[in-house]
Parts: structure tokens; C-alpha cells; sequence
């Protein structure tokens, strides 16, 4: 498996695994898959934002993706990224998710960040949960029944893991990011 940053070329892959995750699952609070042209946006705006948003090639074809975003815009969170991972249903328990957080986790702590912040669609996710409890991640809160999807309420719940020194030490500089590595 190779994980490489997303491209354009990636974007139709991309948005059918986001779909089957919206119309089927509750990772997602979105109630209507976007098209390929909302999902090519939103690459664009991680990518304008110099975050990383990678794909895992498994077999030639797109097996899962991750994102990082910023968890809050407030200039205190800076430090702060948000993940989230999709990965393609004939991919799922084959280590594309594991790999792509790890990925993730190292570049986050490459580029300066102290904190990486989970918000897992649903407390019934069990697979999303004992990825980021797997990869460091705890427990941090859950928003109970903050979603109604499938005709049924949904909570989100809240993980953290601390990036490099985390809250041990004040950094000497701001994060550093630049293009999509």
C-alpha cells in the first residue's frame, strides 16, 4: 500500500467512498453525498490551507483517504489539527485506516502541531473508535444525540492525542506548513 497526497486525478475515488459513507453510515452527519465538484473544492481548500490530505493506493485503486484540518480558525488553536479518515468499504479491517492516521500523526508532528483532535461521528462507531484509541488517541467527551440521521439521534464523540511534546513545552514557533507532503 502507498500513501501518497491527494491529486484531482483521485477526486471521483474520493467522493464514491464519501458517498457510500454518507447514504449508509453515520461517520458522516451529512445527509447528501456532495458531487465530485464540492469534494474537488474541498481538496482545494486543505490544499490552500498547506494541510495534508493523502490517499492510500492498495491494488492500483484508492482504498481510503485522510485529511487534516484545523481544528478551530481561532489563531489559539493554531497547534490544533483535526483528522478524518473514510476508507473504502472491500478495504475496511486490511490496515488502510491504521496506515493512513500514522501517516497523518507523522506529519502533523513533523510540522509542529501539539494536538490532534478526533470528532467521531456516532458513540456505535466502533471501528473509528479502536483506530484512535489503537494510534494513542482518549477519550475525551461525548456530545450526546447532537445528530438525527437515519431516522435515528446520533452522538459525536470527542478523542485527543498529544503531537510531539504536546503541552510539556511552549513552542518556539509557529507550526510550519507548506505544500501538501
Amino acid at each position: 500500500m502507498d500513501i501518497i497526497a491527494a491529486e484531482a486525478r483521485h477526486i471521483s475515488a474520493i467522493q464514491k467512498i464519501y458517498a457510500y459513507h454518507v447514504l449508509h453510515g453515520t461517520a458522516s452527519f451529512e445527509t447528501e453525498p456532495p458531487d465530485t465538484n464540492e469534494m474537488l473544492a474541498r481538496l482545494h481548500k486543505t490544499n490552500d490551507a498547506r494541510l495534508p490530505w493523502f490517499v492510500a493506493i492498495k491494488n492500483g485503486s484508492v482504498a481510503g483517504y485522510c485529511y487534516l484540518s484545523r481544528y478551530r480558525e481561532r489563531r489559539a488553536y493554531q497547534y490544533t489539527l483535526e483528522d478524518s479518515i473514510y476508507v473504502d468499504p472491500q478495504y475496511q479491517q486490511q490496515g488502510v485506516g491504521k496506515t493512513l492516521l500514522a501517516h497523518a500523526i507523522e506529519w502533523a508532528e513533523q510540522h509542529g502541531f501539539r494536538q490532534l483532535v478526533a470528532v467521531v461521528g456516532n458513540s456505535e462507531n466502533e471501528g473509528s473508535l479502536h483506530l484512535h484509541r489503537q494510534a494513542g488517541f482518549s477519550l475525551v467527551g461525548t456530545l450526546a444525540s447532537v445528530g438525527l440521521k437515519h431516522g435515528r439521534w446520533l452522538d459525536k464523540v470527542m478523542l485527543q492525542r498529544a503531537l510531539g511534546e504536546g503541552d510539556s513545552t511552549l513552542p518556539e514557533s509557529p507550526p510550519r506548513v507548506e505544500a501538501n507532503r
